[in-house]
């Protein structure tokens, strides 16, 4: 029995870079540590069709995607860096669907808090 693939999704976990973005002037003052995972939903005529490398989607491309898209400006706000990031993937690949987890490690919290993350996911328009 053959069988019928209904999606197509990469995901990559713990995409790592060093940028200065929170909403204190402290926070966006010296680079932090900050952690995404990614998944995108691909039109399914993408798939690789054969064994072979070359015809699979380029990993390491939608990973630099996400370190360019968190370093190249500062964000107060994990929700406005995630949103940034959904957007440069949309507009750079043919991805249908994005969802994106970003983490950030120590945030100034009044309590002991070891990390925190927004989780956001939009989708190409029309």
């Amino acid at each position: 029995m053959e069988s019928v693939i209904q999606s197509y999704r990469i995901r990559l976990d713990g995409i790592r870079f060093r940028a200065k973005h929170g909403v204190s002037r402290a926070e966006r003052d010296l680079p932090q540590d900050f952690v995404v995972c990614l998944e995108v939903e691909l039109p399914i005529a993408l798939l690789p069709r054969t064994d072979a490398r070359a015809r699979v989607f380029d990993y390491d491309r939608l990973a630099s995607l996400v370190v360019d898209a968190g370093t190249s400006a500062s964000y107060k706000l994990l929700e406005t860096l995630a949103e940034r990031i959904i957007a440069r993937v949309l507009d750079d690949t043919p991805a249908l669907c994005v969802t994106v987890q970003v983490k950030k490690f120590g945030p100034p919290t009044s309590v002991s808090v070891d990390a925190a993350s927004v989780e956001l996911s939009g989708k190409k328009r029309g």
